[in-house]
């Protein structure tokens, strides 16, 4: 099966093909701009095709004769659903790299056409949302009649420029939370609480994150809260800020934020990645008010998303072929797939 990393010359883009010739695979490379491309297929000696997403004969074109697309050009909120058509109409396997909750959500719209296509759907197949998809489901076996589930993530290393700009989109929309079975919006750093990190309080925040959306379609808990550990003063001041979400969210005040994104953030270097790890924590609760706890500690994030991503790869690449429709990680590729990526520990 022929394939296609979309967004390749982008910051987790160029990590996915590289590690993917690593081993032994030869992705076609793809983006808007050969020029943009070309540096990274020369070294890489791989097959480059440059085409836009605002055109669908385009993106059919450019997507002849693959039958997966590993898409990384975000934000994913204005490129997924074209991206995701593309792939329905031509019968190829669709994986992303998003975290964005209203983009699994249209995704999972999708899982019918996904089953009548044979194909599969798996947004969310990097950091977001693999190590905190599938410690819910570990959760899941472990407490069958969970009602609540917290999860919570302590990253280092630094945002890529893509996240950050997901990030800044954020702002305008508050956060989420799963709340009796429905995604209800929420104020921005709605609830504070802290997590142990080896007997250190870890203070953290809620954020608007794509579990909210995935964890209960992996588990069926209906109430779903997550957290990322951040310095105390950065809640203060999304609570100050409150009352600008509207303004925040206006395509003027995006594209100046952004704009500052692109000139400030260059994503952690390599040896950021290296040095830097993720605390990833899980609680379940049943109505009895049993409480189970889990932990993992992975590499990078974005290390991660690129073991992670081609992992699912390389298993629709070589793999019996799994019925067409939406899946979560965890209910593609096992609750205990974290635990099988490199540096992955759990306790």
């Amino acid at each position: 099966m022929d394939w296609l990393i979309y967004g390749a010359n982008g910051y987790t883009g160029q990590m996915l093909a590289t590690e993917a010739v690593r081993r032994g695979l030869r992705p076609v490379l793809a983006g808007r701009s050969v020029a943009a491309l070309e540096p990274l297929a020369k070294k890489l000696k791989l097959p480059v095709r440059a085409f836009a997403l605002d055109n669908a004969a385009a993106i059919h074109a450019g997507l002849n004769g693959i039958g997966l697309v590993m898409h990384c050009a975000g934000p994913f909120s204005a490129t997924s659903a074209p991206m995701l058509e593309a792939c329905l109409d031509l019968k190829a396997h669709y994986l992303d790299i998003t975290g964005e909750i209203d983009v699994f959500a249209h995704c999972h719209a999708q899982h019918l056409r996904a089953v009548k296509s044979g194909i599969v759907v798996l947004p969310g197949s990097g950091f977001d949302v693999v190590p905190t998809d599938c410690l819910a489901a570990q959760l899941k076996r472990q407490l069958p009649d969970a009602e609540s589930l917290v999860l919570g993530f302590e990253a280092g290393g630094g945002p890529s420029p893509g996240t950050a700009k997901t990030g800044v989109e954020g702002l305008g929309k508050g956060g989420r939370a799963r709340i009796d079975g429905e995604v209800k919006r929420v104020p921005l750093a709605w609830k504070t609480r802290t997590f142990d990190k080896d007997g250190e309080a870890r203070f953290a925040m809620t954020i608007p994150w794509g579990d909210v959306y995935t964890a209960y379609v992996s588990t069926g808990i209906p109430n779903i809260e997550v957290y990322m550990g951040v310095p105390p003063a950065t809640a203060q001041n999304l609570r100050r800020i409150r009352w600008l979400g509207p303004l925040l969210g206006i395509s003027p005040v995006q594209a100046w934020l952004k704009s500052k994104v692109a000139k400030r953030v260059r994503g952690p270097s390599a040896e950021q990645r290296a040095s830097s790890q993720t605390w990833v924590w899980g609680e379940a609760r049943n109505a009895a008010g049993k409480q189970i706890q889990g932990r993992l500690c992975t590499p990078n994030g974005y290390e991660l998303t690129v073991t992670a991503s081609l992992g699912i790869v390389q298993r629709l690449l070589t793999g019996p072929r799994p019925a067409g429709g939406y899946y979560t990680p965890s209910l593609l590729m096992g609750a205990d797939y974290v635990l099988s990526l490199p540096g992955v520990t759990h306790d």
